[in-house]
């Protein structure tokens, strides 16, 4: 999530993805684990991108940003500080948003819906939907004994307490341990799932406590929907994600960062026990991500900006079977703060400043490849001890990625049965011999990856 100061400071948000405890998969139920996050998309241009791109790219899931009605303003964060419970955002109202499920479920694409719940506002004012508020009295909603006691600023995560009960940047504080509280929580989430949501991002989870989270989710309509919460990790902080795993799963921010430094400045070779060989959280609990709309703001993470390394970061976080993955979406900044383009409306992608990379080609491609590829281990491990590595996916599939500065040339060993395949990074035709070989060049900071069932380019 993105919590923001007064001043308009980038907020380092602490959040997790989490899932129902009872599935075992770190992924959303289903064949189909990969989210596109349309980050500050508005609900009409999500309903279009389903349909368009989405769906016919074998996405599993749309995760939107939070619908609730929120402050005013045009920074991109004003979506964080939730004034009311109503859909009533920048964004669109509850009709363009029913319409915008509807239209992604008829695509084949599931909804995940960015929830704050762990706050409110963090001054006073009219809302996006007209609702007046201040900061501790939200009228028909909350008042001030809804609120944690401490009133200051979380400073100290080495302090439960602190972390838990204090407030976020100067956002009040919502006391999740009261049942009022809970029932007002889960009657927002309930809402949604009325309207055909799929799941939840729980945003800044890390700062409510996980035993309070079960309780507002034993509440919905349906306990074991799709739960993803955001618990940044921080070694040796009182809070730690697997704390949340009993709920559903966790975001493993750790991936996003150590993929950029061995991207930068280490050796793709190390990637060969990438997830728990790292001393991650397991793979049936975890979400993964190259980057969000706050690590490729506060420069934790590569962002679009990183252009090639970055794509090719995607390419492997899609192609490797470790958590479930997340492709972000957003738009060209120079201002952190700053908002979407056109108010979250999309003309088109590529324009006006959307970035759409859940459609550039080297990524998008690599969607289906994750989809034929499910339940597949790696097989066939190659690296040249640098940037150089290949890998399959049993016998569904084949990756390589070189990020040298120059172009490779080498004979491959697949599993692969013999025939010819598409290369859908190079969309060019390559075949594999009887011995499961082929031999391709790939030039500087490219990708090659071959799947089963795509044969023609």
């Amino acid at each position: 999530m993105a919590r923001r100061a007064l001043t308009g400071a980038v907020a380092l948000a602490a959040a997790a993805l989490v899932m129902s405890p009872t599935n075992a998969q770190a992924s959303p139920p289903g064949t189909k684990d990969v989210t596109a996050v349309l980050f500050e998309w508005d609900f009409a241009s999500v309903a279009k991108e389903c349909t368009t791109t989405l769906g016919p790219a074998g996405y599993g899931y749309v995760q939107v940003s939070p619908p609730a009605e929120h402050i005013q303003g045009g920074q991109w964060w004003t979506s964080y500080q939730p004034v009311s419970y109503r859909i009533a955002g920048r964004l669109g109202d509850r009709a363009a948003f029913q319409n915008m499920v509807n239209t992604c479920h008829a695509a084949g694409v599931k909804v995940v819906a960015d929830a704050v719940v762990n706050h409110m506002s963090a001054g006073s004012g009219t809302g996006t939907g007209g609702s007046s508020y201040t900061k501790y009295t939200y009228p028909g909603l909350y008042s001030s004994y809804d609120f944690d006691d401490c009133t200051a600023q979380v400073t100290n995560y080495q302090d439960r307490y602190n972390v838990q009960h204090c407030e976020l940047v100067g956002l009040a504080d919502l006391d999740t341990g009261e049942e009022y509280v809970r029932k007002a929580v889960a009657g927002y989430l309930n809402d949604l799932l009325s309207l055909g949501v799929d799941g939840f991002r729980i945003d800044a989870a890390k700062h409510v406590p996980a035993a309070d989270l079960a309780n507002i989710k034993s509440r919905l309509t349906n306990p074991s929907v799709y739960w993803k919460q955001e618990v940044i990790y921080g070694a040796g902080e009182a809070v730690q994600p697997t704390e949340y795993t009993g709920n559903g799963d966790v975001q493993e921010f750790r991936y996003a960062y150590d993929l950029k430094r061995v991207f930068n400045n280490e050796n793709l070779a190390y990637l060969k026990n990438y997830g728990e060989g790292w001393g991650y959280m397991s793979s049936g609990v975890s979400g993964v991500f190259v980057d969000n709309h706050d690590t490729e703001r506060n420069g934790s993470t590569l962002s679009y900006k990183d252009n090639a390394t970055y794509t090719l970061a995607n390419v492997f976080m899609l192609a490797w079977p470790y958590g479930a993955p997340d492709v972000n979406s957003g738009y060209e900044w120079s201002n952190a703060d700053a908002g979407p383009p056109n108010g979250g409306r999309v003309n088109a992608c590529w324009q006006d400043g959307w970035k759409c990379q859940h459609a550039w080609p080297e990524i998008k491609s690599m969607v289906a490849f994750r989809n034929a590829t499910r339940g597949q281990a790696v097989t066939n491990w190659w690296d040249n001890g640098n940037d150089a590595i290949a890998f399959g996916r049993g016998t569904k599939g084949y990756v390589a990625i070189n990020h040298e500065s120059g172009a490779l040339t080498r004979t491959y060993q697949t599993s692969l049965p013999a025939g010819t395949y598409c290369d859908v990074q190079g969309n060019r035709p390559v075949t594999v011999n009887g011995s499961g070989q082929f031999t391709a060049t790939l030039g500087a900071n490219t990708a090659l990856a071959l799947y089963a069932g795509r044969s023609g380019c």
